[in-house]
């Protein structure tokens, strides 16, 4: 793993935690986007070399809102940048962490994206993922 490549916060309402986070931040939000894969839409945050990404439902049933039934408000999930996504995936799973997928996918920001189980790394999602060349 290269760094912590951002923190995923999941929110009820997009366009009022953007305007929140802008102003926690002083900083406008960067980047904007729909992963219709995943039924989320995304907000991008930039604070020197941090990233803050914003998550919200688009569908009653994706994930996300799954997520915020049964959670709230609050940290989703902690993305780490890698090399070579595939291997990594391999040597996670072989450590012993599950991920939640067989291949990584397509998510947001121009990133190949695989998330690994909470109930393997100690209630935390975890997300690796790879810049797309």
């Amino acid at each position: 793993m290269k760094q912590l490549e951002h923190v995923g916060i999941a929110v009820n309402d997009l366009d009022t935690a953007i305007t929140h986070y802008s102003a926690l931040l002083n900083t406008s939000c960067y980047k904007q986007e729909e992963v219709k894969s995943q039924a989320v839409a995304t907000a991008f945050f930039k604070v020197k070399d941090q990233k803050i990404e914003l998550l919200a439902a688009t569908s009653p049933k994706s994930t996300i809102a799954k997520f915020l039934a049964k959670n709230g408000e609050g940290i989703h999930h902690l993305a780490f940048e890698v090399d070579d996504i595939s291997t990594e995936m391999s040597r996670l799973a072989a450590e012993g962490f599950t991920p939640l997928q067989e291949k990584p996918f397509r998510g947001a920001d121009n990133k190949m994206v695989a998330f690994f189980h909470p109930k393997t790394t100690h209630g935390v999602l975890i997300e690796i993922c790879q810049e797309i060349t």
